[in-house]
């Protein structure tokens, strides 16, 4: 099946003649990244209106894992300065829009050449992994804690899990584990377009207690600004294919690092409390997640601080939200404690109300929902991809 990436919703029908029946349209980057990893598609054809750099940096990205994969891209003007720069980058061809007999023998000519490659493509970088983003729109509900325990306890289960803060600015990831990072996420921009697993490693610091493998935010709030959302997409596509889960940690806002997270999520975790200024930003983000076509299939609602005696019910926030809460986590002094501490509750305190309810949602919403069988907290492992350390 052929993907078209364009953003005008009648492209279908302009290149239909070229494109056959058998193709699916796409408006947004990271799902087409998404749609790759799901499904066979042998061709990507990238409309005219996408910005050039947008186009490259996918067919950069994509030609590592699936050199097989064909890139098309269309233009309003061919110049040589546009088709050098799209071919340095492997794109395959680049067609004016409206030749529509120039654009179907370029489709004929990739098809062809990916039939030749596809016996000898590797299968590194696959996707096996999954990828879980845990967000909230406003802050101090607990998400950090959240995510930080969710991890711990994934890797303390055997699974190779990454955690990355992805709070560029502000993110407190390395600290609420007591992590001292001797590199961050700043350091993989110099890496951008051939980044690798030992790219990954470099970057990598190791949580002793529970095997977990962290990827801390810049220490310099000053370095966010360098980090493009292009290195976020080429991290989390070369993480997944090294690690069974990979939780991302992330600031209170839908920043474009963070769009492009929930794009190649697999599942994203929306956490609320009992307050309206909370429920309200969720709303208005979910509201944003839904107009970008991202999946409700892929979104689970947590309630954290459920039992807060606040004047709302878990009731009240469902309806607003319009949204099943799938998953609510008691209150406890021992949360901040923990953190102050630097330690991971479900560790430190594994008995804890709270911890019992975040080691829940690990098995249910995570574990088993990607295929492990979970049997009195004991894993079983069903093909879960290993890290190749």
């Amino acid at each position: 099946m052929t993907i078209l990436w364009d953003l005008d919703p009648r492209a279908s029908h302009a290149y239909g003649f070229a494109l056959g029946p058998d193709t699916v349209q796409i408006f947004a980057a990271g799902q087409v990244g998404k749609a790759l990893q799901e499904g066979n598609h042998p061709l990507v054809v990238i409309g005219p209106d996408i910005a050039l750099e947008a186009a490259c940096s996918l067919a950069e990205l994509e030609r590592i894992d699936r050199p097989e994969l064909g890139v098309i891209l269309l233009r309003h003007r061919v110049d040589v300065t546009t088709l050098a720069q799209a071919l340095r980058s492997g794109v395959r061809e680049v067609v004016q829009v409206g030749d529509q007999t120039a654009l179907s023998d370029a489709i004929k000519r990739s098809l062809e050449l990916t039939a030749q490659l596809s016996g000898h493509s590797h299968s590194g970088g696959s996707g096996e992994g999954k990828v879980i983003t845990v967000f909230s729109a406003k802050g101090g509900v607990g998400k950090t804690t959240l995510a930080t325990n969710l991890a711990t306890y994934l890797a303390s289960t055997g699974a190779q899990t990454l955690l990355i803060d992805l709070d560029l600015m502000f993110g407190d990831v390395a600290i609420s584990l007591q992590a001292v990072p001797a590199h961050d996420i700043g350091d993989l921009v110099s890496m951008r377009g051939h980044l690798d697993e030992q790219g990954v490693h470099s970057v990598v610091t190791r949580h002793e207690d529970s095997g977990l493998d962290l990827i801390a935010a810049p220490s310099d709030p000053g370095v966010a600004d360098r980090v493009p959302a292009a290195v976020v997409e080429e991290l989390l596509r070369v993480a997944r294919g090294m690690y069974a889960y990979v939780i991302v940690d992330t600031p209170p806002n839908l920043t474009e690092h963070v769009l492009t997270a929930c794009d190649l999520s697999d599942l994203t975790m929306l956490v609320a409390t009992l307050d309206i200024p909370a429920v309200k930003n969720l709303r208005v983000a979910m509201n944003t997640l839904d107009t970008l076509g991202a999946s409700n299939d892929g979104r689970v609602i947590v309630l954290n601080r459920s039992d807060a005696k606040v004047g709302l019910k878990a009731d009240d926030v469902e309806v607003a939200l319009k949204y099943e809460i799938r998953a609510q986590v008691p209150s406890s002094q021992s949360v901040p404690s923990s953190v102050n501490r630097g330690v991971a509750l479900v560790l430190d305190e594994p008995r804890s109300p709270v911890s019992v309810a975040i080691r829940d949602i690990a098995d249910r919403e995570i574990r088993m929902r990607f295929g492990e069988q979970v049997e009195n907290g004991a894993k079983r492992g069903l093909g879960l991809l290993r890290s190749k350390k």
